[in-house]
């Protein structure tokens, strides 16, 4: 029975430290997440910079996985090439090492006094990134203390009878090591907690440093298999080449590692008696030395992977969305950019019907009336893929400037698809209409047509630039063509009426399906003042409340 209590113990701290790591990660992920990634994008141009910022940012963010999201991200979007994304990933598995060098130090004593101060800041502030620090320190504190807690239960538990038969396997078999420790690091998604358990059980002579370090061998595979596995979403295979190439790097590592596991073993116990430190040193050690090995290789590296896993077009299914990467859910910076970018992928879409509609009115396009209609179809999909995705946000954990963002994102996707469904029913209707009922519309009246969508698309334009950029200018310019529009369709209904006052009945009807043509237009461009200008101008005070004149202010 007390074996079993033992056992059952040993469980529970597992779980502390694996819970004390995921609150240091998302704690960073959260608070610097999209400073993080900005700086990552700008540093991923060649492979030395890729390299240290991959480093760089995954000792902050203690997850290569976070790291992995982003790069895949902008591997994805064309923002970098493999071969840089490549070198962000070794980097990344050498920054999650520096951590576990940190912590093979005892380090006890501080976890109340992180506790204490997490706490404070946790139920002191607002959500923010004071908060998410608060966050940080409470998961070190756990950390610690699950460190601890491991290591004074360790001594009787190496008297238990299946813990023992159990390390003598292991001690015979590395192979079996190296895939128990794989599976554990898969099914925890941290090889920082791994180690620092393996390092808790060297450190209480539980087990031997040969049979920690086939261990260590094995977290590192393990921490590859879960982007693999878990983090490919579509079923492009070129969205497999960074997770595949990271993963042959790691399974090229561990097989070279244990075969020359009996040389390296008494190699590092010279440099180093203490036996936590040695599992420590020889996990940076092997992630330095696989990152030398390959970064010269990449190149031709990077080839290889092209050619097993080409990239598979799909024009025919553009409602797939691309950037809606599930696994950046914790980090609510980086799914907010995801979301961004697929928005911006409506806009193009709109684009292209606005377009087509401009076609429409010179020739006859029917042809792409198909396209016209999986296009229509698509934005609705994306549409509710974007508001899906960052609805099942963490709401407690936003930042008031994440809020912000998702407010912004929903106002542009809303607008977007409202506006692509007005110039697919209505101008592609309309011209549809024209050509069943045989109506002609006058020179004059295609030619102001024509300009008026010529102005739209580069209305659309701004909008899609302006949801980028936050230009306060661009916003106010954007904002003022609801008043051109709005004139546009005033004027053109007078001169309607004063066609039938004198007698033109003939160029009634074609004349009133030219005012629907406007009054759609007019519509498409008050969806795209609403999609960016008016959310940006809300934003800093620049709205009135109402148009309407205040009966009180004489």
């Amino acid at each position: 029975m007390s074996g079993l209590l033992s056992m059952l113990d040993f469980a529970g701290y597992v779980a502390l430290l694996l819970w004390g790591v995921h609150m240091v990660q998302t704690g960073v992920q959260r608070a610097f997440g999209a400073a993080l990634s900005a700086a990552l994008g700008r540093a991923l141009g060649t492979r030395a910079r890729a390299f240290v910022a991959g480093l760089g940012i995954t000792a902050a963010l203690q997850s290569s996985t976070a790291t992995g999201l982003m790069i895949t991200g902008f591997a994805a979007g064309g923002v970098v090439g493999l071969v840089p994304a490549l070198a962000a990933m070794l980097g990344a598995n050498v920054g999650t090492t520096l951590i576990v060098q940190l912590l093979s130090f005892d380090l006890t004593s501080l976890a109340p006094l992180l506790i204490l101060a997490g706490v404070w800041m946790f139920r002191r502030y607002p959500p923010g990134r004071t908060r998410d620090l608060g966050r940080v320190f409470i998961g070190l504190g756990l950390l610690l203390m699950a460190l601890h807690a491991l290591v004074e239960l360790f001594e009787p538990l190496e008297q238990a009878p299946l813990l023992s038969v159990i390390l003598q396997s292991l001690a015979s078999q590395p192979v079996l090591a190296v895939l128990l420790a794989a599976a554990l690091t898969w099914a925890a998604h941290s090889s920082v907690a791994v180690v620092v358990l393996i390092m808790s059980l060297v450190s209480q002579q539980v087990v031997s440093v040969d049979v920690a370090m086939a261990l260590v061998l094995g977290a590192n595979l393990g921490t590859a298999v879960n982007p693999m596995i878990e983090g490919v979403t579509g079923d492009d295979p070129a969205a497999r080449r960074l997770p595949l190439g990271n993963l042959l790097t790691r399974v090229a590592g561990v097989l070279a590692g244990l075969i020359l596991l009996p040389y390296i073993g008494p190699l590092m116990a010279k440099l180093e008696t203490d036996p936590s430190r040695v599992v420590a040193n020889f996990h940076t050690a092997f992630n330095i030395v696989v990152a030398l090995v390959f970064l010269p290789l990449l190149t031709p590296y990077g080839a290889l992977l092209s050619r097993w896993l080409p990239k598979r077009s799909d024009p025919n299914d553009p409602a797939r969305p691309q950037y809606l990467d599930e696994w950046a859910h914790d980090m609510p910076a980086v799914a907010l950019g995801n979301a961004r970018r697929e928005a911006l992928r409506m806009t193009d879409m709109l684009q292209t019907l606005l377009l087509y509609a401009r076609a429409g009115f010179k020739r006859d396009n029917r042809h792409r009336m198909v396209q016209a209609r999986q296009l229509d179809s698509a934005l609705d999909k994306l549409e509710n893929a974007i508001t899906t995705y960052i609805a099942t946000l963490d709401q407690e954990n936003l930042t008031q400037e994440d809020r912000q963002q998702l407010d912004s994102i929903l106002a542009f996707t809303s607008n977007v698809g409202h506006a692509a469904d007005i110039a697919f029913h209505g101008l592609l209707g309309h011209i549809s209409r024209l050509r069943k009922q045989g109506l002609l519309l006058s020179p004059e009246q295609r030619a102001h047509i024509d300009d008026t969508l010529a102005a739209l698309v580069a209305n659309q334009r701004q909008a899609a630039a302006l949801f980028v950029n936050d230009d306060l200018r661009q916003a106010r310019a954007l904002a003022g063509e609801k008043s051109r529009f709005r004139a546009m369709e005033a004027e053109a209904a007078e001169a309607h009426l004063h066609k039938i006052k004198g007698g033109e009945v003939d160029a009634a009807e074609a004349g009133a399906l030219y005012l629907d043509i406007l009054r759609d237009m007019k519509g498409i461009n008050s969806h795209l003042v609403g999609a960016a200008a008016y959310p940006l101008l809300a934003r800093h005070g620049e709205l009135l409340p109402s148009r309407l004149r205040d009966a009180n202010a004489d």
